[in-house]
């Protein structure tokens, strides 16, 4: 029986060592490695093998040190409008083309000055392009919400729809709609921001008020 379990616990932290080393997120990167060097310490002490304890014991160490300063981190954020013209915007665009199209499939961006546009900067880096069209009634129609696969915490989220509120109402928005949903983790992005499902004449949709 503990054998079983030693071997479990074995296959366990392995999964979690190889998943960790595929997220391009430093904070999921560190949790989901720290999480696996846990795991080959109980499988160290079921199999008594100090080597693999003391081994995983210096990296679990390792990981809480980067946990540390990661949530101690002071970033600095900002926002900045564009027009769609800029050249900046469409080597972003072209750049993460093909992860873009999995979250808003068939998106391209033009110059009606229907729509608020914006990049969201982290530390001086491009983390967020958003794009929307803006009705008379003040909803704010998402065509485009693309976050860089490195920055997907939740903090450029947070960014958007609390922080910055007052830009948003600046701007005539009284709330932001999603028609469509095309990939389930944004779908989970969306309920976090505190988005709900709602139904109206033209179908379902996910809506956040702003003010």
């Amino acid at each position: 029986m503990l054998h079983t379990i030693a071997s479990i616990m074995g296959y366990v932290a392995s999964l979690l060592l190889a998943i960790s080393l595929m997220v391009n997120n430093d904070l999921k990167f560190r949790w989901l490695n720290t999480f696996g060097c846990l795991s080959f310490i109980v499988y160290g002490v079921l199999i008594n093998a100090m080597p693999v304890i003391l081994t995983n014991s210096l990296l679990l160490l390792i990981n809480f040190i980067y946990l540390v300063k990661l949530y101690r981190a002071v970033e600095i954020f900002d926002l900045i409008e564009f027009t769609g013209s800029e050249s900046l915007v469409k080597k972003f665009l072209q750049f993460h083309h093909d992860d873009i199209q999995k979250y808003f499939p068939g998106f391209q961006t033009d110059s009606d000055p229907g729509y608020l546009r914006f990049v969201v900067l982290r530390d001086l880096v491009i983390a967020n392009m958003f794009v929307a069209k803006i009705d008379e009634q003040g909803n704010a129609e998402v065509m485009m919400n693309y976050t860089v696969p490195k920055y997907r915490d939740y903090k450029v989220g947070k960014f958007i729809f609390d922080r910055e509120k007052t830009f948003m109402l600046s701007k005539g928005v009284s709330q932001v709609i999603y028609r469509t949903v095309a990939n389930k983790k944004h779908l989970a992005f969306l309920k976090v921001m505190g988005f709900r499902e709602t139904e109206t004449s033209s179908g379902k949709c996910f809506t956040k008020h702003i003010a």
